[in-house]
């Protein structure tokens, strides 16, 4: 009596089965700077292994196959454009910590009610939407009301007003932090809303910040909340 051995049949290796072990990805890995695309010697091994490795009997369907290759060079494009969003953000904070050194010195409007009084004067920028009667009340840093005061303003924006220090009893108040408040009512008597911008030297930016922080006035501010710069004036 003979025996005769069964025939092993080779092992079918599908789009989804694991290389071997001495088939290493290391070369596909992004720390060592290349790219799945670029690794030609990769893909050749994967497709060369993917092709031996097939079922005669039951090979893989044509369009499968293609798929994978498709998703292979889909792959790719993804990495290359991680690449390329990566050095666009690196450029744009450039370009921020850039803009924003360009400021310092410089006089910035931002979006604020509480300004410092220097020499008896501080300044404050008002946005008027339409004509109307404009009632401003201005206290100082413990919140007390020093100056009141009622106004007629025509429609618009960035209109300076600026306080003297002056209270209403005649008292001269000393320069430090002061905050304004304004309403106002239009000819139907009508609330309207009025905002308040404040105005100061830019003295010192942080570029340790993302996006870069402008110190105005002792307060930080980003490079969008600067609503505009003020022209020095000359002498």
């Amino acid at each position: 009596m003979t025996t005769t051995n069964a025939a092993t049949a080779p092992a079918v290796v599908s789009g989804t089965t694991d290389l071997p072990k001495s088939s290493s990805n290391s070369s596909m890995s992004s720390t060592t700077g290349s790219t799945l695309a670029g690794n030609f010697q990769t893909f050749l091994t994967l497709l060369t292994t993917q092709l031996q490795n097939q079922n005669p009997l039951d090979p893989l369907d044509t369009n499968q196959f293609t798929q994978q290759l498709v998703q292979f060079a889909g792959v790719e494009q993804q990495l290359k454009t991680n690449d390329a969003l990566s050095q666009l953000v690196t450029l744009q904070q450039t370009t921020q910590a850039t803009q924003a050194l360009g400021f310092v010195g410089k006089t910035a409007l931002v979006d604020g009610s509480t300004a410092t009084m220097k020499n008896s004067s501080a300044t404050w920028h008002l946005n008027v939407p339409t004509d109307s009667t404009v009632e401003i009340s201005i206290a100082n840093s413990s919140g007390q009301t020093v100056f009141t005061g009622k106004y007629t303003a025509a429609a618009g924006t960035d209109i300076p007003f600026t306080w003297n220090g002056m209270g209403n009893d005649g008292t001269q108040w000393p320069d430090g932090k002061y905050t304004i408040s304004a309403t106002g009512k239009d000819v139907a008597n009508n609330n309207v809303g009025i905002a308040a911008q404040v105005q100061g030297v830019v003295s010192s930016v942080d570029l340790t910040q993302s996006p870069p922080l402008l110190t105005i006035d002792g307060a930080s501010y980003t490079l969008s909340q600067v609503k505009s710069i003020i022209a020095s004036s000359s002498n």
